[in-house]
C-alpha cells in the first residue's frame, strides 16, 4: 500500500503567522493532534508542523498566551514522505524520527496529506487490538533499540 492510499488528503493547515489559538481550534475541529504549517495557503509549501505537544511544552508551559504565533511553537523541517512511499517506508520514518505523524508532500514540497501512527497501525494488517498495539510499539521503540 502506498502513502497516497493511507493518508488523510488535504489536511487542515495553518501558516507561521497564524496564532496558536487558531492552530488549537483546527486541531479540535479536525480531531487531530498535528497541523501542517505551510508557507501560505495558496502554495501549501510545507514549513513545519505544530502539535498538541508543541502547544503544551513550547507555549503553555512557558506562559505564552493564545495570541502567540505558530512560528514560535512549530517544529521546523519535519521528516516527510512522498505519495509513492510504501507503508514500510512510512513506518521506518516514524520509528527513526520518533514521530507519530508524517506529512506527505509532492515533488514541489507542497503538503498534500498526513499519515498518523493510528492510520498506519490500522492499515498494517492488524486485525485485533493486540496486533495494533504491536505495530504502535514497533513505531514508538527508540531508534537505537534492536528490532
Amino acid at each position: 500500500m502506498k502513502a497516497s492510499e493511507l493518508m488523510t488528503a488535504q489536511p487542515a493547515c495553518c501558516t507561521p503567522d497564524d496564532t496558536i489559538r487558531e492552530a488549537a481550534r483546527l486541531m479540535r475541529e479536525n480531531d487531530c493532534g498535528c497541523i501542517p504549517v505551510v508557507e501560505d495557503k495558496k502554495s501549501n509549501r510545507l514549513q513545519g508542523v505544530v502539535t498538541d505537544r508543541d502547544l503544551a511544552c513550547r507555549c503553555t508551559a512557558e506562559g505564552k498566551g493564545p495570541d502567540t504565533l505558530v512560528k514560535e511553537a512549530m517544529s521546523r523541517n519535519p521528516t516527510c514522505c512522498g505519495p509513492d512511499h510504501d507503508v514500510e517506508a512510512v513506518e521506518k520514518i516514524m520509528a527513526e524520527a520518533q514521530v507519530r505523524r508524517v506529512p506527505v508532500v509532492d515533488d514541489r514540497g507542497c503538503c498534500i496529506g498526513i499519515i498518523a501512527q493510528a492510520d498506519l497501525a490500522l492499515t498494517a494488517g492488524a486485525a485485533s487490538d493486540s496486533e495494533v498495539g504491536r505495530v504502535v510499539e514497533r513505531i514508538s521503540e527508540p531508534a537505537h533499540a534492536s528490532r
